[in-house]
């Protein structure tokens, strides 16, 4: 028990010093460009009532979630993701609006899954919600933020695949899958086992057409060029089409925006969130094996509240950005506006009135008292260790 008194719980971390320093203002950065874009800040509560993420509405499975009781025996569970909170709030307090509603958030998530060694179990996500447009246009932006950014970050090197959930939902419907299989098949292309995949539709009475559309799943390097192809494969099959189409569409906004060399189109992608409708998306860079940022369209979850309302956002997982820029080297490019203050304890009058005159300056300050055992280097040192660009000694 005591040596528990000094460590943390699996799956969660203290984070201080200067990581922590960084963390925050890379959070800031992110924050900004989601400002830039129009969009404005929602904080959300850390727990919400059960059915806010229940199996209805397509979200976190219940083991995974962090499940406790308030006094009225409710149950409660901590937020695993901040879509549904989100989509809670905006059915709540813009019921009535019928212009598009734009919302972006910072904060923590809870996902109680020892699934993968390493992984956080508590991790912090910045993210944007586009609630009440249905347009490419609309998808566009939000993949342009995501690329604006991983840029402002300092990534230079990552890749947005993107995806249509409804490619996925047209093949299960076409093929005839029942609920079971289709669980199979989802569970080979989560661990990119397309062998397996290629077993599966073997197994299936398929036409020329769907096998060559069920091949597209295991297709890394579908390319505009592909999507005539594929829309004439799918001439039949009008879920797939329109799925097709909107990639189709999604290409030309890319182009608009200049971001296209980040995109890439991956047929193959579905999400443990059943509630994505259109557009899918998960970003990828070096020296993290998760994900850095996923995201999707989401037409029907704000029916589950009493809005109907089409809408779309994203999450960065800032945690797993921060372990990809230290792994490929990148700085943080923090400044840190700040002074050091150490004053000889008969001058702590003067110490005091001097820290006070920097912090009024706008400086963030240090003050303490010279210890005589300690030398003008070791506080010099001290100041470089934490970043503290200027130092003053107070003498009497």
């Amino acid at each position: 028990m005591k040596n528990q008194m000094l460590h943390t719980p699996d799956g969660v971390r203290d984070i201080y010093n200067g990581e922590c320093k960084n963390k925050l203002y890379l959070q800031n950065k992110l924050h900004n460009v989601l400002l830039k874009y129009g969009y404005h800040d929602i904080q959300t509560p850390t727990f919400e009532f059960f059915n806010i993420f229940s199996s209805e509405i397509g979200t976190t499975p219940s083991k995974d979630l962090y499940k406790f009781f308030d006094k009225e025996g409710n149950t409660l569970v901590l937020r695993p993701d901040f879509t549904p909170s989100i989509a809670r709030s905006a059915a709540k307090y813009y019921m009535d609006e019928d212009m598009p509603v734009k919302l972006c958030y910072m904060g923590n998530t809870f996902i109680n899954s020892s699934d993968y060694q390493g992984r956080l179990k508590e991790s912090t996500q910045c993210g944007a919600e586009l609630i009440g447009d249905n347009s490419t246009a609309a998808d566009a932006e939000i993949l342009s933020m995501v690329v604006d950014s991983l840029l402002e970050s300092g990534l230079k090197r990552f890749q947005i695949s993107v995806g249509h959930a409804q490619f996925f939902a047209g093949l299960i419907e076409a093929a005839g899958i029942d609920a079971e299989q289709e669980e199979v098949l989802r569970e080979l292309i989560s661990n990119k086992n397309f062998f397996g995949v290629d077993e599966f539709i073997k197994e299936l009475n398929l036409n020329d057409n769907l096998k060559y559309l069920f091949n597209l799943l295991g297709n890394f390097n579908f390319n505009t060029e592909d999507i005539d192809t594929a829309k004439e494969k799918a001439s039949d099959y009008p879920i797939i089409l329109e799925a097709l189409k909107g990639l189709e569409d999604l290409s030309e906004y890319l182009k608009m925006y200049g971001i296209s060399k980040y995109i890439s189109f991956e047929l193959g992608i579905i999400s443990k969130h059943h509630y994505y409708t259109g557009i899918i998306f998960s970003g990828y860079t070096f020296g993290t094996g998760e994900p850095i940022v996923n995201g999707g369209r989401y037409d029907n979850l704000l029916n589950h509240f009493g809005k109907k309302s089409p809408s779309i956002g994203f999450a960065i997982v800032v945690d797993s950005l921060m372990s990809a820029l230290a792994r490929q080297d990148i700085e943080i490019p923090f400044y840190s506006n700040s002074a050091l203050v150490v004053f000889e304890e008969e001058a702590a009058s003067k110490g005091i009135e001097r820290a006070t005159a920097l912090r009024k300056q706008g400086l963030n300050v240090e003050a303490i008292i010279w210890n005589p055992e300690k030398t003008r280097d070791d506080y010099a040192a001290y100041a470089l260790k934490s970043k503290i660009t200027k130092v003053e000694f107070i003498e009497k």
